[in-house]
C-alpha cells in the first residue's frame, strides 16, 4: 500500500528525476550527438544501476553499466578504463589485449590520453587494429589542460591525414551542457560526449505524496482536498 512504500516511492521519484533532468539538459546541448552516461564511479554501487536507467530515460543513448542498460533496454557503452594501458605499460598492448578478450559487438574504442602525445597515440591504436578500431576518447586531465576543442581537431586532421578516416572521437571528462554547446560551436568533430560528474551531482526534486483517498472516500490531512485529483499526464501504477 502506499502508507507502506510512501518514502521509497518518493525517495525515487526525487533522486532518478534530477539525474534524468541533468542527462536531459546534457542531450538537448548535444543537438543529436550521443550522450553516453557515465556517472557510476559517483556514486554508491547500490545506486550505480538506477542513475543509468534515470539518465537513458532522460535521453541518453546508453550507459556505462550492464545492470543499467538492462533495465534501460539498451546496449551498454563503455570503453577500456586508464588502468588497463597503466597495468600493461602501453596503449596500443592495451587495445589489442582488448580487442582479443572482449566480444565482438562490444565497439573497440581506445584511450590515447594515458602517456603518450594524444595525436600520436591516435595514430599508434589505429594503426594496431585498422579497421577493427571504432574510435579513440580522449580523457585528456584538467593538470594538463583538459579536453579542448582544438586537440580533438588536431587528432582529427592527424587521423584523416593517416588515413583513418573511420575512427570517430569521443570525449570525457568534466562535461557540462554549457560546455558540450561550446564543443559544438567551435566546430570540434565529436563523435560522443561521455557525462558522468553532471548527471550524478544533479540535486533530487523535492517530491512529497500524500494520501487523498481511502478505500473510495475522499480522506485528507488538513491542509489538503480531499479526493484524488486527476492528472492527464499521469500513469495508474498501483
Amino acid at each position: 500500500s502506499f502508507g507502506l512504500y510512501e518514502t521509497t516511492i518518493c525517495g525515487v521519484l526525487a533522486s532518478c528525476t534530477g539525474w534524468a533532468t541533468a542527462a536531459r539538459e546534457c542531450v538537448e546541448a548535444a543537438q543529436g550527438v550521443p550522450v553516453v552516461a557515465s556517472a557510476a564511479r559517483h556514486v554508491h554501487p547500490n545506486v550505480s544501476a538506477n542513475i543509468d536507467y534515470s539518465a537513458v530515460i532522460g535521453g541518453c543513448a546508453s550507459c556505462s553499466t550492464v545492470m543499467g542498460a538492462r533495465l534501460a533496454g539498451v546496449t551498454p557503452s563503455g570503453n577500456m578504463p586508464h588502468a588497463l594501458p597503466l597495468i600493461m605499460g602501453d596503449a596500443v598492448k592495451a587495445i589489442q589485449s582488448f580487442d582479443r578478450h572482449m566480444p565482438q559487438e562490444v565497439p573497440r574504442i581506445a584511450l590515447v590520453d594515458t602517456f603518450n602525445d594524444e595525436a600520436e597515440e591516435a595514430l599508434n591504436v589505429s594503426q594496431a587494429l585498422r579497421e577493427r578500431l571504432r574510435g579513440v576518447r580522449l580523457d585528456t586531465p584538467a593538470e594538463r589542460g583538459g579536453v579542448t576543442s582544438d586537440l580533438v581537431k588536431e587528432v582529427r586532421a592527424r587521423l584523416d591525414l593517416a588515413g583513418f578516416r573511420h575512427v570517430e572521437i569521443f570525449v570525457s571528462g568534466g562535461f557540462t551542457p554549457d560546455r558540450i554547446r561550446q564543443f559544438l560551436q567551435s566546430g570540434a568533430p565529436v563523435a560522443g560526449f561521455a557525462v558522468g560528474s553532471y548527471i550524478s551531482s544533479k540535486p533530487p526534486n523535492d517530491f512529497t505524496a500524500d494520501i487523498h483517498e481511502v478505500d473510495g472516500r475522499p480522506m485528507a490531512k488538513r491542509g489538503r482536498t480531499p479526493g484524488v485529483t486527476m492528472n492527464p499526464r499521469l500513469d495508474r501504477v498501483m
